[in-house]
């Protein structure tokens, strides 16, 4: 983990409300594994005491890239960013995604931008395999060209239709597990919002699946003091607390006790 002060690259606007920020962080950076996130300081916006967490899209070399949304007043602010500009981050931070298993086949479940979390699973994994990206509309899905450049089968599930099969992410993936799943044996990485992932940890669950999910708590202090993004988890017959900042953000789906997530 390192306090550093990074210089804004390239801003990009790109659809729905969501942008790619891109960054020289050369001490942050190359330290970044799969699934970890960085805890960014909004410039211009002095009255905003606490970071924002953001999960790493891309990393090369002394460079990293988040994707986000103008959900509110931070990233609203954070759009005006311009190049050259620099702003403080903290990170890389977290538990991230294992190491894929060569020995099985890799399935991503993304829900929104979620799937920016994902991408530097897809480019470490030996195995291509296949990735379902849902939204509530076509605007809410990204990064489709970048997975497919890699190799990867995408498939877009959209609430209303505008993109891809109608539907839930979810259901995309039970239709590959009737008729593409036999002789495979799955390992699953989702990001998304928590029902996603509760929906897709009990179908991994029920069918002997691997499972890793990231779970996308709110985080105040981003390294585990706050406790203000605490789940339950199963410990030998019980249970206990875990932070999704420290011990997570990514955990085996068997471990979390989903009838707690909402």
């Amino acid at each position: 983990m390192q306090l550093e002060r990074a210089t804004v690259l390239e801003h990009i606007p790109i659809h729905g409300g969501y942008n790619l920020l891109r960054m020289r962080a050369p001490g942050v950076a190359p330290r970044v594994r799969p699934g970890q996130f960085i805890h960014v300081k909004i410039p211009h916006l002095e009255e905003c005491v606490l970071r924002r967490p953001f999960s790493v899209f891309r990393a090369d070399g002394d460079a990293l890239a988040i994707l986000y949304k103008d959900v509110g007043k931070g990233t609203r602010t954070l759009q005006y960013l311009k190049a050259g500009e620099t702003l403080s981050i903290l990170g890389p931070l977290g538990h991230g995604f294992p190491d894929p298993n060569p020995a099985a086949y890799p399935i991503i479940v993304a829900g929104g931008y979620g799937m920016a979390a994902l991408y530097l699973t897809a480019r470490t994994a030996p195995v291509k395999g296949i990735a379902f990206f849902g939204g509530r509309a076509a605007k809410d899905i990204l990064c489709v060209s970048d997975f497919e450049a890699l190799g990867w089968t995408v498939r877009v599930t959209t609430e209303d239709g505008s993109l891809g099969r109608k539907g839930i992410v979810t259901d995309a993936l039970d239709e590959w597990w009737l008729n593409e799943s036999a002789g495979r044996a799955p390992e699953l990485f989702a990001c998304g919002p928590g029902g996603m992932l509760k929906a897709v940890a009990h179908r991994a669950i029920e069918r002997g699946w691997t499972a890793w999910t990231s779970m996308d708590n709110s985080m105040g202090c981003g390294v585990g003091a706050c406790l203000t993004c605490v789940l339950k988890v199963r410990e030998g017959e019980g249970w206990t607390w875990a932070r999704a900042c420290r011990e997570g953000p990514v955990f085996d789906a068997r471990a979390v006790l989903w009838e707690e997530i909402e």
